[in-house]
């Protein structure tokens, strides 16, 4: 299937090659900006289709994401990004889909799901917009509808410290940003399509796991995740020596 870099499917795949780049150019900016402590990188697929989900904290969680991954990710923006003249040619470089917030976009799932088809890597953040109080939110059902449709696992990926980078600059200091990498999983097998209570049930699995690998503080309306799901806290225990 590859590693994320397919052109087949009618989403153009074909990887820019000023993105790789931009990439190494965000990379060595951000080692300078903040010190990055990556956990879990063996669990990232060496080739095939998946999602990738993450937490959403600040508009700096792509650039970790796109730095950290060894392949390339095609991620989900604000269509408010397409045109920006910062961000819109790095969303660009990442074959960005650009959704219109507020309403179902039928055309950037069908995006989406060819890349996925053409074996191809999606970022996703479940929550769909930012967090104004660092914790989780309600997660929305786009990802599991999609893996679902695709039949590709799910890579849950967390990053805190991303959103204190330029305060502590300010200060002449260097915030840590801590990126958590999970084992990847898919969704139970169903008869036929996956109805809607299964793809609510499927997200919730999602978000408690990315609950569980948040340190309490960034856990939000998931914060119960210890007492619902004390089997996903132990197995998504991270220490300060594994990488």
């Amino acid at each position: 299937m590859g590693t994320g870099e397919s052109t087949s499917g009618s989403y153009d795949l074909k990887v820019r090659g000023w993105y790789r780049v931009a990439r190494g150019a965000i990379g060595i900016l951000l080692r300078v900006l903040s010190r990055l402590d990556v956990q879990g990188r063996e669990e990232i697929p060496a080739h095939g289709a998946y999602i990738l989900v993450t937490n959403h904290l600040h508009w700096l969680d792509s650039p970790v994401v796109a730095v950290i991954l060894p392949h390339r990710a095609y991620v989900f923006a604000g269509e408010k990004w397409e045109k920006h003249w910062l961000l819109g040619p790095f969303f660009h470089s990442l074959g960005a889909i650009f959704v219109r917030r507020g309403e179902v976009d039928r055309q950037a799932l069908r995006q989406a799901l060819a890349v996925l088809q053409g074996g191809g890597v999606l970022g996703m953040a479940p929550e769909g917009t930012r967090s104004k109080t660092g914790g989780l939110q309600r997660g929305r059902t786009g990802a599991a509808y999609l893996a679902y449709r695709a039949g590709v696992p799910i890579l849950p990926v967390t990053c805190t410290g991303q959103e204190k980078v330029f305060w502590a600059l300010r200060r002449l200091r260097r915030a840590t940003v801590r990126v958590r990498i999970g084992a990847p999983f898919y969704p139970p097998p169903v008869e036929g399509k996956a109805s809607s209570a299964q793809v609510q049930a499927f997200t919730d699995e999602i978000m408690y796991r990315l609950a569980a690998m948040l340190p309490p503080e960034y856990r939000g309306v998931y914060r119960d995740v210890a007492d619902q799901r004390p089997d996903l806290v132990q197995a998504y225990s991270f220490n300060s020596t594994r990488s």
